[in-house]
């Protein structure tokens, strides 16, 4: 992949991204405008389906919209309002801890830089770079499994994890793509470009990927 590429890329993913559900933290940060909204529904979203996440996040924001509310439900109940996402009760326990040091240390706001952010238990620089982008509508990239995996199997990047992926595209990626390049290509990965077995017949940017680690395609 050539690095010009990825101004065609992007242009035909703005294009077909619509056409598929929308992920999950994406919807909350588009419906509610709200930092601590995309924050806990980052922390339930993890090793938890969208759909799932969706449903828990509703109820438990239905209960509780901010860190003095959310500190005013008991762990147990925050459990019986998330269940079943995954690990729901190391979850309850790190939302209720997130909420007591935003409103011990940062007036009860959820910081806007990440490295303020990496300091909350529980938060990595995914949901950091979430918060920051879609709550705050800052530069970021928010780097998961999806964007680690299709960066590199373009061959846009050559990066052994995540973390590597997010760095190297902070010293590539155009700066106008940074906010939306993880929705663009979480949406990709769920419905395409999967980990196993990509449906490349029906790929719209099957001509510019280098196909790095593919061995198997429909």
């Amino acid at each position: 992949m050539r690095d010009r590429d990825i101004h065609a890329i992007i242009r035909i993913l703005r294009r077909e991204v619509p056409k598929w559900e929308t992920p999950i933290v994406t919807l909350m940060a588009e419906t509610y405008e709200s930092p601590f909204r995309v924050l806990i529904s980052c922390i339930l979203s993890l090793r938890t389906q969208d759909s799932t996440t969706a449903k828990a996040s509703h109820r438990l924001f239905a209960l509780a919209d901010s860190p003095e509310a959310m500190m005013k439900l008991t762990t147990k109940k925050i459990e019986k309002t998330i269940f079943p996402v995954g690990f729901y009760r190391t979850k309850a326990k790190v939302i209720r801890e997130i909420c007591r040091i935003l409103i011990q240390d940062y007036s009860g706001k959820v910081p806007n830089e990440i490295d303020e952010l990496l300091k909350l238990k529980g938060v990595g620089r995914k949901t950091a770079n979430l918060v920051v982008t879609l709550g705050y509508r800052k530069p970021g990239i928010c780097v998961d499994t999806h964007v680690h995996r299709i960066s590199n199997r373009w061959g846009y990047v050559k990066t052994p994890t995540p973390e590597k992926t997010e760095f190297a595209l902070r010293d590539k990626l155009p700066k106008q793509y940074w906010i939306e390049y993880n929705d663009l290509l979480v949406s990709f990965g769920q419905h395409l470009c999967r980990p196993i077995s990509p449906v490349c017949s029906q790929c719209p940017v099957e001509r510019y990927c280098a196909k790095k680690g593919v061995t198997i395609s429909r």
